[in-house]
């Protein structure tokens, strides 16, 4: 590698993106290794609205790993990410600095240290799955960083999966299964596309963010209780199917049952975990009213690990309607900003006809709320949304002004 004393920072940067599950993994079969007791199905939402941005940088001149998470210095001692790591080094090839010309050799990379600095672009820890993203991220950009070429088809979603569970799905973009698995040390426990972003360009996402604060119960912890005490880990549905063929109306039904027995699943545990509250039930009862009222399903929702309400919408036309009825039963509190209150895609508000305040209050009832009695319009009962779409995986971002570390200092940018 040349002289040690030389003063020099290799660093790359990535991005990569939430995802939801439409099926859902709720246990563990392995819980070093994180492997599954059932595949799980997920969707990529658009890296540009909901994803991780992560530098990666490698340096003679740092004394120990080191890690930033959103602005601050946390500790980078967590077994899972010392478990990427040491994985990814173990994988690390012969590396040329492009400014300089020098190598590092493969076997260098066990004694030089990290530098990491991730943050998001949503509320970590509140249900958005900021651990999937900014695990699958950590993976990615590494893998870049030491020139790490995969041995076989997803051996980087295994150990993007080491991280997180969820995060071996965050690595591609569109549907994804990560498949559980047979093998006692979780090789074949890998991620796999179903189908690319493109396939199903109709689809429409709006996520109500119930509340930005941290969880009190965390997944992994939740997962533990879940699979020691509940029997109803049992549903499984044919998803691969109803995507492939874009059939919302079983898409939907799927969905919507794969997260009401999830959420059974939590309550059936000892003691019980809660992860929804009253708004979100509201927000079920809203998209049931309607999908009852229209003959057919209209909107899908799921839940994760938190109170926040994912909504599928079969077009951009049903996603305009969605958003005014959201915008109707959950309007934002006086003094917000309608830009601030509405995230993401802003084509999907101007389908919808509001540009202010004054057009939310003008919103008329939907049809299918105009026969209830005193429906709660409680402004500010919704943190705000994010509109967006199914997006692509994880990817390089090669523009110097992207890095979130100092190439000279090897530090957390000011």
């Amino acid at each position: 590698m040349g002289n040690e004393e030389e003063t020099w920072v290799v660093m790359k940067t990535a991005r990569a993106p939430s995802n939801i599950a439409v099926i859902k993994y709720w246990g563990k079969r392995d819980e070093k290794l994180i492997l599954p007791i059932n595949s799980s199905i997920s969707v990529t939402l658009d890296p540009e609205h909901l994803s991780a941005t992560t530098t990666v940088a490698a340096s003679p001149a740092f004394e120990k790993d080191r890690l930033w998470l959103n602005g601050k210095e946390v500790s980078v001692e967590g077994v899972r990410y010392k478990n990427c790591l040491r994985e990814m080094r173990a994988r690390a090839t012969d590396v040329v600095i492009e400014s300089s010309g020098k190598v590092i050799r493969k076997e260098d990379w066990n004694s030089l240290h990290i530098h990491i600095a991730s943050e998001n672009n949503f509320p970590t820890a509140a249900g958005l799955a900021s651990s999937a993203a900014g695990f699958a991220c950590l993976v990615y950009a590494l893998a870049q960083l030491m020139g790490v070429q995969e041995k076989y088809e997803g051996e980087l979603t295994a150990i993007a999966r080491l991280g997180s569970g969820s995060a071996c799905r965050s690595l591609y973009g569109g549907f994804v299964e990560w498949k559980m698995g047979q093998e006692i040390d979780g090789t074949d426990s890998i991620a796999v596309q179903l189908a690319e972003e493109s396939h199903w360009k109709d689809l429409v996402i709006i996520i109500a963010v119930v509340s930005s604060r941290q969880k009190e119960t965390s997944s992994t912890s939740g997962m533990q209780e879940s699979v020691k005490t509940s029997p109803l880990l049992k549903y499984r549905a044919e998803m691969e199917k109803a995507i492939k063929s874009m059939n919302f109306t079983e898409f939907a039904k799927i969905t919507c049952a794969d997260s009401n027995q999830f959420h059974a699943t939590c309550l059936d545990t000892s003691p019980p975990i809660f992860y929804l509250n009253d708004t979100s039930r509201k927000l079920i009862g809203l998209v049931e009213r309607w999908n009852r009222h229209a003959g057919e399903p209209q909107v899908a929702y799921t839940f994760d690990a938190g109170p926040n309400a994912v909504m599928f919408a079969k077009n951009k036309e049903v996603a305009a309607q969605l958003l005014q009825r959201l915008l109707y039963q959950f309007p934002p509190s006086a003094d917000t900003d309608i830009s601030r209150y509405v995230h993401g895609d802003q084509s999907i508000l101007e389908s919808a006809g509001v540009n202010s305040l004054k057009d939310i209050d003008s919103l008329s009832a939907p049809a299918e709320v105009a026969g209830i009695p005193n429906l709660q319009r409680i402004p500010g009962e919704v943190d705000y949304l994010i509109c967006t779409n199914v997006g692509k995986g994880a990817y390089v971002l090669g523009e110097q002004g992207a890095n979130l570390i100092d190439p000279v200092s090897g530090l957390l940018k000011k």
